[in-house]
């Protein structure tokens, strides 16, 4: 176990990051751009830069995790679909792209054409959706700087707030939304009715947001950049006895510093950050612990996502385009691995005395 700011496992030729990961069947043929899970079910879905909206339903048995496709519908023309989210009751999945579209998939159905129902649109593409349980509204985060809610019923926004740059990343947790934008802008809005602005911030890190998630106890939330660091912060008002924001550096090999792709946080409060370096961690931000990192895999990890029991971990590996186009390949693998989270992975281990950020 290893404190915060504490070096990565050096890189290596792994392709998985644990040699029992399951790799899941059809994962798509480009770069994945989100992973989410079903809160009622292990049924896990992906957006691809293909166009492509897949689904799985996966099992974990004996400490082995398995994936068997189910079902795949496409964004008008192939536009590539950048991010998912999932109904509270696990039904319906929600999906945004390049196509400028917001889309709403029933599960079980399949759509005309294999194209799933508009229910929205941006005036450019939409980088983020997000699923309001206490209103059973849908909101999504566009690059046209808008931050828009429906219903799921009418074509016209219910309603269109200002963001103050284009929408990076977004996250819901019960009434909590907060959304980060581009010129490190991060913004907390009440969603528990009329969605209304809590708290807005410039972020605590000095460069590009990349990724944002919630407390799951809705105290904060914590941020990724691409300069390989992670930012955990506290609303003023929620901030627990002897807890404080604040920062910590990550994802770096040797003088390299990589990207913080995403942050996905685990029913126990602990997370995980996946990045540009191609590792997995597993963090403890209350014992300011990292609690596992594993050995580097051979392409970038774009995205990644625990299920609602947290016995499984979903990551892909595919390429991020942090380094531009010309190093992207036609011929690049797209992977997704399920795996097995065993508690003592995941779970708070106690303060370390003497721990360093």
């Amino acid at each position: 176990m290893a404190t915060f700011g504490a070096p990565a496992p050096a890189a290596g030729a792994n392709t998985m990051a644990a040699p029992t990961d399951h790799n899941v069947q059809s994962a798509g043929n480009d770069g994945i751009s989100s992973l989410t899970w079903s809160p009622t079910a292990n049924i896990l879905v992906s957006s691809n830069w293909d166009g492509g909206v897949r689904c799985w339903e996966a099992q974990e048995q004996g400490g082995q995790c398995r994936a068997l496709p189910k079902a795949q519908v496409n964004h008008e023309g192939q536009a590539p679909a950048l991010c998912s989210a999932f109904s509270a009751d696990g039904n319906t999945v929600f999906t945004g792209g390049a196509d400028k579209a917001v889309r709403m998939w029933q599960l079980g159905q399949q759509p005309a054409n294999g194209v799933p129902q508009q229910i929205g649109a941006h005036d450019a593409p939409v980088r983020s959706v997000g699923y309001l349980p206490t209103t059973n509204m849908i909101v999504s985060g566009g690059w046209d700087s808008k931050l828009k809610f429906w219903d799921g019923r009418s074509p016209t926004a219910a309603m269109t707030l200002d963001l103050p740059e284009r929408c990076y990343a977004l996250d819901v947790r019960q009434n909590l939304l907060v959304v980060a934008t581009a010129g490190r802008q991060i913004i907390s809005y009440d969603v528990t009715g009329t969605p209304r602005e809590a708290e807005r911030k410039e972020s605590p890190l000095k460069f590009q947001s990349r990724c944002i998630a919630a407390f799951p106890d809705m105290t904060g939330f914590a941020v990724g950049s691409i300069e390989g660091r992670v930012a955990i912060h506290y609303f003023q008002k929620n901030v627990p006895p002897g807890k404080e924001s604040f920062a910590f550096k990550c994802h770096r090999q040797q003088q390299e510093v990589y990207s913080v792709n995403d942050i996905c946080f685990h029913p126990y409060g602990t997370f995980a950050t996946v990045g540009g370096d191609g590792v997995v961690n597993f963090w403890d931000k209350d014992n300011k612990q990292r609690l596992k990192g594993f050995p580097a895999i051979n392409r970038t990890i774009p995205c990644a996502a625990f299920n609602a029991q947290g016995n499984m971990f979903a990551y892909a590996s595919s390429y991020d385009w942090s380094k531009g186009s010309q190093f992207g390949s036609p011929n690049s693998q797209n992977e997704i691995f399920l795996h097995y989270v065993a508690e003592d992975e995941i779970k708070p281990k106690g303060k370390k005395t003497g721990a360093r950020r």
